[in-house]
C-alpha cells in the first residue's frame, strides 16, 4: 500500500510548526499505524534527516502513550483502539493521511507529534489515590461490594490516561478523564473517606491546568479507546455538587456554634 503523509513538525513548544509532505510505499495492510511511522523514520535516517518524533511505549493498547489526532479523530478511524492498535487496512490504497499531535493548552507540544501530559499526573496527584489506613490485609470478601458498583469501578478504571477525550473535545475538557479517575475509587468503600476531598481537589487541579468545559456532546465518550462511559462525569457532577453542599453546612453550622 502507498500513501502520502502530512505530519506536524515542530522543534519544541515555542516553535513555529508546520505540516511536512512525506511519501510512503510499499506498506502491509496489516500492519500497525505506529510501525508504518517507523518505517518513514528509517528513510529519514537513510536521508540524513531527523526523525519523526512521536510518543509510544508498549504498543498493546495499555499504557495510552501513543496519541496521535489522524485525519480529524484521536487514534484514527477504527473504533475502541488506540495508535497502536490502529491497522493500515483501515486505510485505503493511495490515502492521504494528515497526521497531528493532540491539541491542547493543557497539553504543550514538546516536539513534532508528542505533547507534554504532565497536566493528568498533576490531577492525580491532587486526589486520585487512596491514603487512608485501612489496616491490615482483609480477607478477598470481607468488604462486601455489589455487582453494579464493581462492576462500574472496574469500567471506569480501564482508563488509560491518553487524552483522546481532550483532543476529540472542542473545549478541550478533561471532564472524562477526571470523571473516571473519580468513579473508580468514589464506587468502592476504600475510596469513601476521601471522596469529598478528592472530587474538589482534582476538579480545581484540572481547572487550573487550563483545561475547557465539558460541551455536553459525548465525543470523548465516542473517540475513548476504552469506552469510558459519560456517566461517570454526571457522577463526579453529584459528587462535586454534594461535596460543595456538605461543605456549605459545615461551614454554617461551625458559624452558629
Amino acid at each position: 500500500m502507498d500513501f502520502t503523509l502530512k505530519i506536524w513538525r515542530q522543534k519544541n513548544a515555542k516553535a513555529k510548526g508546520k505540516f511536512a509532505t512525506y511519501k510512503i510505499n510499499g506498506i502491509s495492510d496489516s500492519s500497525s499505524f505506529l510501525e508504518m511511522l517507523d518505517v518513514v523514520n528509517e528513510q529519514q535516517v537513510i536521508k540524513g534527516e531527523d526523525p519523526i518524533v512521536f510518543d509510544h511505549d508498549c504498543r498493546e493498547g495499555i499504557c495510552g502513550a501513543c496519541s496521535l489526532y489522524i485525519n480529524g479523530r484521536p487514534h484514527g478511524p477504527d473504533d475502541a483502539v488506540t495508535t497502536c492498535q490502529l491497522h493500515m487496512r483501515k486505510f485505503k490504497d493511495g490515502d492521504t493521511i494528515v497526521i497531528e499531535p493532540w491539541r491542547s493548552k493543557a497539553f504543550p507540544v514538546i516536539r513534532d507529534l508528542m505533547v507534554d501530559r504532565q497536566a493528568f499526573d498533576k490531577i492525580i496527584q491532587a486526589g486520585g489515590f487512596i491514603s487512608a489506613n485501612t489496616g491490615g490485609i482483609p480477607d478477598a470478601n470481607a468488604i462486601l461490594i455489589p455487582k453494579e458498583a464493581a462492576d462500574s469501578s472496574m469500567d471506569a478504571a480501564a482508563c488509560i490516561g491518553c487524552g483522546a477525550c481532550v483532543a476529540a473535545c472542542k473545549n478541550a475538557s478533561a471532564m472524562l478523564f477526571v470523571a473516571a479517575k473519580v468513579s473508580h475509587l468514589a464506587l468502592l468503600p476504600q475510596g469513601k473517606a476521601e471522596a469529598t476531598r478528592r472530587v474538589q481537589a482534582m476538579v480545581a487541579k484540572m481547572d487550573e491546568l487550563g483545561f475547557g468545559n465539558c460541551t455536553n456532546t459525548g465525543a470523548c465518550e465516542a473517540e475513548c479507546p476504552k469506552e469510558i462511559s459519560i456517566d461517570n462525569i454526571a457522577r463526579m457532577n453529584r459528587e462535586f455538587l454534594g461535596a460543595k453542599i456538605g461543605a456549605q453546612k459545615d461551614k454554617v453550622s461551625g458559624g452558629g456554634s
